[in-house]
């Protein structure tokens, strides 16, 4: 047995020779099914505390670019208003005018009334005009106590401020102030409308509103009386509230800016209409006649203890003479 023996070396199939990371070598992460979720999870964590830590960083940035541009340029500008109105009204100085939206009631009494306006709300007007070229006189009255910068655009068309030959102007009152701006028809509009919006400089959506319904006179006049023509008018002035006739007359004045009156009646002469003999033919009267409303701003209301500080005046102005080179 020994000669014929002989040593046989088994190899079980279950044992291996190959050392174990080489039989079963690592998975690499992209293979690891676990290991995916893991890591999409922590990266969705690492980019919402990205996007938090810039939130914060933007927010700090903005409040820091706000408190330098408050420092520089003051905080933003904020348009006056007195008891939930903005702190001015526009008007159209011709005897016209009612409630514009009709929200309001005409006070039965225009210098009695207990509040710092000098009416109840915005207004719409009628203007009865003589022809191409024909002139009417805006009051803008600042009722604050503080001054404002105001633009002041006429929306539609065939009428202009005609100082600046433009839809645009830009008026600037002091407290208790009151400006006044001449308009001119550019078109022989046989009716039509427009609108007059002021507003403030710095704060566009702070805006009162005008509304005007232009209509054509029965008769045309070749000279239409504006800013800086000097005429002579025939007058009669009421108190609006008890229609007293406080006086009548002749007298030569400067149509605009006249100081030798009130600032009012200088600015009623704006829009009178006469033909081109300049009512210079005797026993003819070819001039036409308007009748304007001035509050006390623009009527004795800055001259203290006058009788008529705080009356309200109706001026009925004819032309008799003019312009007179």
């Amino acid at each position: 047995m020994a000669d014929g023996l002989h040593t046989v070396t088994m190899t079980r199939s279950w044992i291996s020779d190959t050392p174990d990371e080489v039989e079963h070598p690592p998975i690499p992460l992209g293979i690891n099914e676990m290991a995916v979720p893991r890591a999409t999870l922590m990266l969705s964590i690492g980019t919402a505390l990205v996007l938090l830590l810039s939130g914060i960083w933007v927010g700090l940035a903005a409040w820091n670019f706000t408190a330098d541009l408050e420092a520089s340029f003051g905080p933003p500008a904020e348009a006056p208003e007195i008891d939930g109105r903005y702190a001015w009204e526009v008007d159209l100085l011709f005897d016209t005018c009612m409630a514009r939206e009709g929200d309001w009631q005409w006070p039965e009494n225009l210098s009695g009334q207990d509040d710092v306006f000098l009416y109840p709300g915005e207004l719409r007007c009628d203007w009865e005009h003589q022809g191409d070229g024909d002139r009417a006189t805006i009051v803008v009255h600042n009722r604050g106590n503080e001054s404002v910068d105001l633009v002041l655009e006429i929306v539609g068309s065939g009428v202009v401020f005609s100082a600046e030959d433009d839809i645009s102007d830009v008026i600037s009152l002091d407290a208790n102030e009151s400006g006044f701006r001449e308009i001119e028809l550019t078109e022989d509009l046989t009716e039509g409308d427009f609108t007059v919006v002021a507003s403030h400089l710095s704060v566009v959506n702070a805006e009162v509103y005008l509304d005007v319904a232009v209509f054509k006179g029965s008769e045309e006049r070749e000279l239409h009386i504006n800013d800086n023509d000097q005429i002579e008018v025939h007058y009669v002035v009421w108190d609006a509230d008890t229609g007293e006739q406080l006086d009548e007359g002749d007298l030569v004045v400067t149509a605009g800016d006249d100081p030798s009156y009130i600032d009012g009646f200088g600015w009623s002469a704006i829009g009178l209409d006469i033909d081109s003999d300049r009512g210079l033919l005797p026993g003819i009267t070819t001039g036409t006649t308007h009748t304007t409303l001035l509050p006390p701003p623009i009527a004795y209301g800055n001259n203290d203890g006058h009788e008529l500080e705080q009356s309200w005046l109706r001026f009925e102005l004819t032309i008799n003479r003019g312009p007179i080179a």
